[in-house]
């Protein structure tokens, strides 16, 4: 709506209309209206995540085998993570797992991603499936595969001993020393090309008139990685660090098939820790302070890497 006033003055008068603000529109429907649309997924979420995280801590405050009488220990359960010796090694390989499973592999992709979005490579979409491949397929037949790589026998050394490294060749999987890097690097290979792919996504929207004026000013291609390309994918390093760091530290389907945490304790992580105390030992108590530790460990790491990430 608008007032018409008359301005009069030399001349005849003329109307001269003025603009009235609008109200704003009034919403449709009650207030809980939007409420009510996310209350299902809501409720899905607590029911399958909430409860069972609370229940998770509740158990991990007695001392039950899962099915008698549960005696209330307190945090009897928590302590002994601290002094339980094959716990703390089970904690530090999973620590050692993030760097294979998130750090190498972003360094790999970092690479990866430049080359296959600045070279103009034809056929980018096929590379970009058979990068992504390892990620479709699934872990227990990534495991199963692996673990006839490293066999004695297996390909892998097999081709040692043709290129003339046999004294290199060794069980990949019963060795101490090797063990746990073997399994690491079957996780590399997983990760390496959700990280490409997610790079790549971001390095595409880059302006070529950046890298243009960056050359103008003499810049050179590893000066533009760090002033232009780096800085771009701010975003998807930090997306692609939370996603394999958390496959880093819930790791149990690839540890079990490959090694079942052996040889000795050289490959244990807390995902088989929780396993073995719950169904093999009857120690659902401890089995759920693990898991509750290793979601505390989760939660903190990854506000962590999103902090980093979100600062200017």
């Amino acid at each position: 709506m608008a007032d018409v006033t008359t301005v009069t003055g030399r001349g005849a008068s003329r109307p001269v209309r003025r603009a009235v603000p609008r109200r704003p529109a009034r919403r449709d429907g009650p207030a809980w209206v939007p409420y009510a649309f996310i209350a299902p997924a809501l409720l899905l979420y607590g029911a399958f995540l909430l409860y069972p995280l609370v229940r998770a801590a509740q158990f991990s405050l007695f001392d039950w085998n899962g099915i008698g009488a549960a005696e209330f220990v307190g945090l009897a359960n928590y302590v002994d993570i601290v002094h339980d010796e094959r716990l703390r090694e089970a904690f530090w390989h999973a620590l050692v797992l993030v760097f294979f499973y998130a750090i190498l592999p972003l360094c790999i992709g970092l690479v990866l991603a430049a080359l296959l979005t600045r070279a103009k490579v034809r056929g980018l979409g096929f590379f970009r499936t058979v990068i992504f491949l390892p990620q479709v397929i699934a872990m227990v037949v990534v495991a199963v595969t692996w673990r006839q790589i490293y066999a004695p026998d297996g390909p892998l050394n097999g081709l040692l001993r043709a290129v003339g490294l046999g004294s290199l060749a060794r069980p990949w999987l019963g060795d101490y020393t090797f063990t746990l890097p073997a399994v690491g690097l079957i996780g590399t290979w997983v990760s390496t090309g959700l990280v490409t792919v997610l790079l790549m996504a971001g390095m595409s929207r880059v302006s070529p008139d950046l890298y243009e004026a960056a050359r103008l000013d003499g810049a050179g291609p590893v000066q533009e990685f760090f002033a232009i390309t780096l800085p771009a994918v701010r975003g998807e390093i930090t997306v692609a660090l939370t996603l394999t760091i958390v496959a880093a530290l819930k790791t149990f389907d690839l540890v079990y098939v490959t090694t079942s945490g052996g040889p000795g304790t050289s490959t244990t992580v807390p995902s088989y820790e929780v396993y073995r105390r719950a169904f093999e030992l009857g120690e659902v108590g401890s089995a759920a302070a693990i898991g509750v530790t290793l979601t505390i460990l989760v939660f903190i790491i990854n506000a962590g890497v999103n902090w980093f990430g979100e600062r200017k």
